[in-house]
C-alpha cells in the first residue's frame, strides 16, 4: 500500500469509489464486488459515507477490508456534524487501520428532521473543507495524504466560478496535495476549467471522477442534482432510449438494455477523452457493481486483464 501522492509521481493513477451500502446484509456483497475490483490492480479504491457520518461505521468497515487485502484506501471526510475532538477520535480510527488517504470535503448539508428542508450549516466546527484541511495538516503533520474535491462546472452553491476556483487554491495552500475531481460530463468544460486554475497557481494534481452511464432516470438525477450539465452526445442516447407513454414492459425493458449498451459505450469514449487532458489519474464510481464496470474497463483497454 501507498500513498496516493507517491503514485502520482510516477503515473496517472487508475481508482475506484464505492459506497457503504445501506442494507444490513450489503457489506457481505460489496466484499465481493470488491474482490473483482482487486482483480484490476486498482492504484487505490476510496470509500464514501453517508451526510453527518450516517454511515461510518460501514465505511470502517469496507476500509478494513481493502486494507487488509492489500490495497491502498482512501476514506472520504466531511464537516458535517463534526467538532475538532470528534475529528481527531474519528481520523485516528482510520489511521489504526492502516488508511493514510483521506478526501476532505464540506459535505453534503443534512436535513432538518422537523422541516424536511436542507440546513445551512455543517453543524460542526467547520464550514468550509479548507478550513477543515488546515486543521487536519496542523493537527496530523505529515502522517496522511489530504485530497481536497473539485467541481470541474462549479459548485452549486458557489457565488461564482472565480470564487470556486479560490477555494480550491486555498485548499492547496492549506495542505491538499491533489484534487478528487467530481462529476462533470463535459470534457471542454472540465479542459477551460483546468486552464483556469493552473492560472490561479493551482500546481497539484487533478484526478478526475468518471461516472459510468448505465441506466437512463439515475443518470439524469444525479446529472441535474449536482448541477452539471448533460452534453449533445449523451442528450443523444438519453432521447433515443427513452419509452414513449404507454409503452409495453418488454418495451420499456429492452429500451433500457439498449441505454445501458449506449451509454456504456459512450463511458468509454468519455473515458479516452479525458485520458487526453490535463489530467493525472482517472477514478471511476463503480457503484458498487463490478460486472458493469468490468466491461468498461476491459473495453477501454485501460486494463487489458484481471491478475
Amino acid at each position: 500500500m501507498m500513498r496516493i501522492t507517491e503514485i502520482l509521481k510516477k503515473r496517472m493513477t487508475f481508482s475506484f469509489e464505492v459506497f457503504p451500502p445501506k442494507e444490513d446484509d450489503g457489506v457481505p456483497k460489496l466484499q465481493n464486488e470488491l474482490k473483482e475490483l482487486f482483480r484490476f490492480n486498482p492504484d487505490f479504491i476510496s470509500c464514501t459515507y453517508g451526510a453527518g457520518g450516517t454511515n461510518v461505521g460501514k465505511s470502517i468497515e469496507i476500509c478494513d477490508f481493502i486494507t487488509k487485502n492489500n490495497v491502498t484506501c482512501m476514506t472520504h471526510f466531511t464537516c458535517i456534524g463534526h467538532s475538532k475532538s470528534e475529528i481527531k477520535e474519528k481520523i485516528q480510527k482510520y489511521l489504526d487501520l492502516g488508511v493514510e488517504n483521506f478526501l476532505a470535503m464540506r459535505g453534503d448539508f443534512p436535513k432538518d428532521p422537523e422541516t424536511g428542508m436542507l440546513k445551512t450549516t455543517t453543524g460542526g466546527d467547520f464550514e468550509n473543507a479548507n478550513h477543515l484541511i488546515r486543521f487536519l495538516r496542523e493537527t496530523f503533520g505529515d502522517k496522511f495524504t489530504i485530497a481536497g474535491a473539485g467541481d470541474p462546472e462549479k459548485h452549486l452553491l458557489a457565488v461564482s466560478a472565480e470564487s470556486d476556483i479560490a477555494f480550491i487554491r486555498e485548499k492547496q495552500d492549506a495542505g491538499a496535495e491533489f484534487v478528487m475531481c467530481q462529476l462533470c460530463h463535459d470534457v471542454p468544460a472540465y479542459e477551460r476549467w483546468v486552464k483556469k486554475c493552473r492560472r490561479a497557481g493551482v500546481t497539484i494534481p487533478f484526478v478526475m471522477g468518471l461516472m459510468p452511464v448505465l441506466s437512463r432516470d439515475p443518470i439524469i438525477n444525479m446529472t441535474l442534482a449536482n448541477g452539471c450539465s448533460i452534453p449533445a452526445e449523451l442528450a443523444a442516447i438519453i432521447g433515443k432510449y427513452t419509452p414513449v407513454r404507454g409503452a409495453g414492459e418488454a418495451v420499456v425493458k429492452q429500451l433500457a438494455a439498449d441505454f445501458k449498451k449506449a451509454g456504456m459505450e459512450y463511458t468509454v469514449r468519455q473515458l479516452w477523452a479525458y485520458m487526453n487532458t490535463d489530467l493525472q489519474g482517472i477514478h471511476i464510481y463503480a457503484l458498487n457493481k463490478s460486472a458493469d464496470v468490468t466491461r468498461i474497463v476491459l473495453d477501454s483497454g485501460i486494463r487489458l486483464q484481471y491478475k
